[in-house]
């Protein structure tokens, strides 16, 4: 990845953004040159996560960055989340995963669901990245539809009896709590915070991935469980809660999506330049200017629908169906930029020397996770019509 970045700005979106927006901005891109960029192919080639950014993450504020500040957070606005986001996944969509999970799949639902006791409890130390979190929905039989989850938990005095089992889980290999869904004997969703050490709860390690590899996978298992009543989330029950969290990870792909589309439109125009043939620079014929013109058009307009959805944010107004289109259109977007940029390079394009196959394979992930690209559009369909079509 090259280190004199320009970030495309082709609509002066930079009039809209405050000046702390930019500040961030330029703090966590400094952060990726220094950090992450030099490192990550050789992370993603081993398929290990580098585990010692943890504590870097937690410095420049990447962990739930909205969270007020007497929990340990930063009381920063959505568009910087956003900012974070894009930046953060410029540098690697594993990376921006880490940050996501811990921001909005564990530190959201203990703030907005959680009891003061459990926010004093775990909120500081998940700012700081002392402890590290994952989110339990998605199971074996039960991805797309997470309501006929089988993850359930019986009362037993002061404790629950959990069992059950989760995969495709971010972080879940090395997370001290997970933030667990599962069901009530009434059939009532509920989330639980299940801490490592736990009798009965063990992380395996998802292998052999093709997509995602410098980001830690692994499944959640539940046998017999013995959490405390206490531990349970009081704030929301039913499936609603976990999809308000999966609102704030979405929105946040929104963002970070447009980073990995500018870092391969970056790569792309910049060796466009440098690479000759037929006596003149690739970027002189008419072909290579159609995908350039093009890459740059669609990171435009995700811009500008990622920034409007940055406000409806702040104002608490953004709908889940108007987040599901930000990350549907705009993951999608990233995909196709991938692909163009990679041909650009020709065969070079293919090589860890760039960072363009990476991401390829990373947004592979991305467009399944959090809802995948199908259902998204099932989301828009519904509002649209008010026909449900699952």
């Amino acid at each position: 990845m090259s280190e004199n970045f320009t970030s495309p700005d082709f609509y002066n979106i930079d009039e809209l953004l405050s000046e702390e927006h930019k500040l961030i901005r330029e703090s966590t891109r400094q952060w990726v040159s220094k950090s992450v960029s030099p490192i990550i192919e050789e992370y993603a080639q081993k398929a290990e996560f580098p585990s010692h950014l943890i504590k870097e993450l937690g410095e420049i504020g990447a962990f739930g960055p909205y969270i007020p500040e007497k929990y340990g957070g930063a009381g920063l606005d959505q568009i910087s989340y956003g900012i974070m986001m894009q930046e953060i996944e410029r540098g690697d969509s594993g990376i921006r995963s880490t940050a996501s999970v811990q921001s909005s799949l564990v530190m959201y639902p203990i703030w907005k669901f959680g009891s003061d006791e459990q926010k004093e409890k775990y909120l500081p130390k998940l700012a700081t990245g002392e402890i590290m979190g994952c989110f339990g929905l998605t199971e074996p039989d039960h991805g797309s539809n997470p309501s006929g989850m089988i993850s359930n938990f019986k009362s037993d005095g002061d404790d629950v009896i959990l069992n059950g089992a989760k995969m495709w889980i971010s972080n879940s290999p090395f997370a001290d709590i997970a933030v667990v869904w599962a069901k009530d004997e009434n059939k009532r969703i509920h989330g639980l915070i299940v801490e490592r050490g736990m009798d009965g709860f063990t992380t395996p390690e998802t292998h052999n991935k093709w997509s995602l590899r410098a980001s830690s996978t692994g499944e959640l298992i539940f046998d017999n469980v013995r959490v405390p009543k206490k531990n349970i989330l009081p704030g929301k029950s039913g499936l609603g809660a976990p999809l308000m969290c999966l609102d704030s990870a979405r929105y946040g792909i929104s963002w970070g999506a447009i980073g990995v589309a500018m870092d391969c439109y970056n790569t792309a125009l910049k060796y466009s330049l440098e690479r000759v043939q037929f006596g003149k620079p690739i970027a002189a014929k008419q072909l290579q200017q159609k995908k350039l013109a093009e890459m740059l058009t669609e990171i435009t307009k995700a811009q500008l629908l990622s920034w409007k959805l940055g406000k409806l944010k702040n104002e608490d107004k953004a709908t889940s169906a108007q987040i599901s289109l930000a990350k549907r259109n705009n993951v999608d977007m990233a995909m196709n930029i991938a692909r163009e940029a990679r041909q650009v390079l020709g065969g070079m394009g293919i090589t860890g020397d760039f960072s363009i196959m990476r991401h390829m394979m990373n947004l592979e992930s991305v467009i399944t996770y959090e809802g995948t690209h199908d259902i998204h559009l099932l989301i828009l369909g519904n509002e649209i019509t008010g026909h449900n079509a699952f």
